[in-house]
């Protein structure tokens, strides 16, 4: 213990209470974020049917790249904020964040224009079929423009728990998903807008919480931030891409898979029994499905974070290493339950999306039980990447960020398919999540370890 941190309650009150009181909002933050997509998903798939989840699943690729901006700087700004604060250096970890607040807005507009300006060939990119152009383009070109507030809201959070506000940043998500739930129904049944409605419902939902978080760092935030912080600085953007980069090298490459795998359904569904579009809303459905799954896992990283980096800065190693083993073994716990459930639910969690063929549900079964056969240790990846980045070991996070979906996944579902067809997807899956689980828990012993030699 160092710089007299002994009085901040991350060095000093229980470890397994410290991560019920920030993973639990982090947790429900992460669920509200999925539920954007889910229910979405959910009432399109009922008031549009089975073309409007293959629209959504085609522009799911854009919300993962805003998600990867956000988390490149939000993550990236509250371990440094962290990591900062630990070491007695407050008025720096103030500067970092409001580097950190003021690119999230920059890049959120940046990205919504590009969409805006080339949304026909970044749908054609993503493996959109005729049949369901028309559903993709209506969906894509209205969301685009909550992108901002999407960017800063999912940002931003990070920062409000950085701060210790993290009910705050719960009530944020929640907020806007609660108004895109009522409204799904409304604009959809009610009005008759079909996928417009859907997509304007979310649209709202994200301004109203992207106000949310402006209103916390204009009028309620604990640190110190002026207005003259806000200057984008490059020394600060340095050390926020440093940390921040595993986090977005995952989502992004989660993008590219989610690209490559659409084209892959799309070539080879069509050779298959089930056609083109089949395979297109029945993975979209599935892929929602298990965000709830990956919401929760990416939460008690989060929810970890603050704990991670504040000890790790105050060279409490020991509570370091007690974090992880609690992550880790919650981590397992929430994957065993969802294992469970995939493997004895798969048509009735497909169902609550929407109806189709026997072909449909077929698909969409094998799916499930395939694809997703590891789910139990699929946990184990996303915390240890976002541990090995809370302590500032950026470049063993980005390496672990990388190995499911580009070291392991990326090359299976293109080689698979060659010799299996359709099938050489869904075996692709549980290959690549336990092999990226492995390297995952061989680096986090190895830091662990050195952690402990160090304390010693």
């Amino acid at each position: 213990m160092k710089n007299g941190q002994t009085t901040n309650p991350l060095a000093t009150e229980r470890i397994s209470r410290l991560i019920a009181k920030f993973a639990i909002p982090a947790i429900i933050s992460m669920l509200v974020s999925s539920l954007y997509n889910i229910v979405d998903q959910i009432f399109i798939g009922q008031g549009v049917g089975m073309l409007g989840n293959a629209a959504t699943n085609i522009a799911f690729p854009i919300s993962i790249i805003c998600t990867a901006t956000a988390l490149l700087l939000g993550i990236g700004s509250a371990s440094n904020f962290n990591l900062e604060s630990g070491a007695g250096r407050k008025e720096e970890a103030v500067r970092i964040a409001g580097t950190g607040l003021s690119m999230l807005v920059i890049c959120g507009c940046i990205i919504a224009v590009i969409v805006l300006l080339f949304l026909n060939p970044l749908l054609q990119l993503f493996g959109v079929t005729p049949e369901v152009l028309p559903f993709a383009q209506d969906y894509t070109g209205i969301t685009a423009w909550g992108i901002p507030f999407l960017v800063l809201t999912t940002g931003g959070n990070h920062l409000i728990r950085a701060d210790r506000s993290p009910t705050y940043s719960m009530t944020c998500m929640l907020t806007g998903a609660i108004i895109n739930t009522i409204l799904d129904p409304l604009f959809i049944f009610g009005f008759h807008w079909g996928i417009q409605g859907a997509a304007w419902a979310t649209v709202i939902g994200q301004v109203i919480s992207g106000m949310m978080v402006i209103f916390y760092f204009a009028k309620r935030c604990n640190m110190e931030l002026k207005a003259e912080m806000l200057i984008p600085r490059g020394h600060a953007l340095k050390a926020i891409v440093s940390l921040g980069m595993a986090s977005c090298i995952n989502q992004i490459s989660m993008a590219v898979v989610q690209i490559v795998m659409n084209n892959t359904l799309r070539h080879y569904g069509a050779m298959s029994m089930y056609g083109t579009d089949i395979p297109l809303a029945c993975v979209g459905v599935i892929s929602k499905v298990n965000m709830v799954f990956m919401a929760i896992c990416i939460g008690i990283s989060q929810g970890c974070q603050p704990i991670w980096g504040f000890n790790y800065g105050a060279e409490n190693y020991g509570r370091v290493r007690e974090t992880y083993r609690k992550a880790a073994t919650v981590s397992l716990m929430v994957g065993i339950v969802f294992f469970g459930c995939f493997q004895t639910f798969p048509r009735q969690l497909v169902s609550i999306f929407g109806t189709g063929s026997e072909a449909y549900f077929y698909f969409a079964e094998r799916y499930f039980k395939i694809y997703m056969f590891m789910t139990f240790i699929n946990g184990i990846q996303p915390m240890s990447s976002g541990f090995f980045t809370s302590i500032g070991k950026a470049r063993l996070g980005i390496v672990v960020s990388l190995t499911r979906q580009v070291l392991f996944l990326l090359p299976l579902i293109v080689i698979f398919p060659i010799f299996m067809g359709i099938d050489g997807v869904m075996y692709a899956g549980p290959i690549a999540d336990g092999a990226s689980a492995a390297v995952a828990v061989g680096f986090a012993l190895r830091e662990l370890k050195i952690m402990r030699t160090a304390e010693d």
